[in-house]
């Protein structure tokens, strides 16, 4: 199944990083916006950027996450650099998430489910639209909009991960809120993405069913890692938005095993950091990848 390839990745390259390119133009070298007056020409320098990171990363990070917001604002010339995005990384070697978020109800969503897990039905012909080995979903509208999402991921091995406890401020707003039960809306969405999950478990232990559990919130974290035992976590919230190694650590099982730690920013934008200001903007992402391994490591196994 995706996730035990996805954990073998993991631990072979003995990094549960995720490589978030949610890359804007204003995050690029002023030499790579010079002349840049349109969508195209900012897709363009997007998808060069994206590119040299990734030739950069692809030998020591596993996984990159593609948030889908930051290419759509380009237009159809955003949605290409996305998708070649997807493509390039893929091709070298590494898992890609596409990071969109999607759901509704029945039609509408296994349209979604076609285009960035399964596959659209032309004349008799299959074809992928953005073909992606995981997808950030929405599960708030509830079954009726995951099932879609089940469907395909069976039929083609891939994966999900499903909004649980999220790493935004305001999270709580909604997600903190008490049941009649005494359960709280977030540990609720945790029992049913441990359901949706059980047909889906690997060799490994853990499914391909997975949840969206911010970092910034360690002590909502722990209790679903105890309600969610075979439940494999993407980790946002490390880095820029306040999240540290040692809050996260209670994401992970006693073997150190249980997630994947998303840090987009950090990355991206490391060469205007001081400690990197030395070394261009692709060594720059690989040093902060390398550190940001490290730390994580120290936090998990130590």
């Amino acid at each position: 199944m995706i996730v035990d390839l996805l954990i073998e990745r993991i631990k072979d390259m003995q990094n549960p990083t995720v490589a978030g390119l949610d890359t804007s133009f204003d995050y690029l070298p002023d030499d790579m916006k010079q002349g840049v007056q349109d969508f195209k020409g900012a897709a363009d320098a997007i998808f060069e950027f994206n590119k040299r990171i990734v030739d950069r990363i692809c030998d020591i990070v596993p996984c990159v996450k593609v948030q889908i917001a930051y290419y759509e604002m380009y237009g159809i010339e955003g949605m290409r650099a996305f998708l070649q995005t997807l493509q390039y990384a893929k091709a070298k070697g590494m898992l890609v998430m596409t990071d969109a978020k999607r759901n509704d109800i029945g039609a509408t969503a296994e349209c979604y489910a076609k285009a960035y897990l399964g596959e659209t039905d032309v004349c008799g012909r299959a074809h992928s639209a953005f073909d992606s080995d995981f997808l950030t979903v929405n599960g708030y509208l509830g079954s009726d909009g995951i099932k879609p999402f089940l469907n395909w991921m069976q039929k083609r091995d891939k994966g999900i991960f499903v909004l649980v406890k999220t790493s935004n401020r305001s999270s709580g707003e909604l997600q903190d809120l008490k049941l009649e039960s005494g359960k709280t809306i977030y540990e609720y969405m945790g029992e049913l993405v441990e359901k949706w999950g059980q047909e889906s478990i690997g060799r490994c232990g853990y499914s391909s069913v997975g949840a969206v559990v911010g970092a910034t919130h360690p002590m909502q974290a722990q209790i679903l890692r105890r309600a969610m035992p075979h439940t494999f976590f993407l980790i946002p919230g490390y880095g820029a938005q306040g999240g540290t190694a040692d809050d996260l650590k209670v994401c992970f099982d006693k073997e150190g095993m249980g997630g994947i730690v998303n840090s987009s920013r950090g990355i991206l934008c490391a060469y205007r950091q001081e400690k990197y200001a030395h070394l261009s903007f692709e060594e720059a992402a690989r040093q902060a990848c390398i550190d940001m391994k490290n730390d994580l490591n120290r936090a998990i196994l130590g």
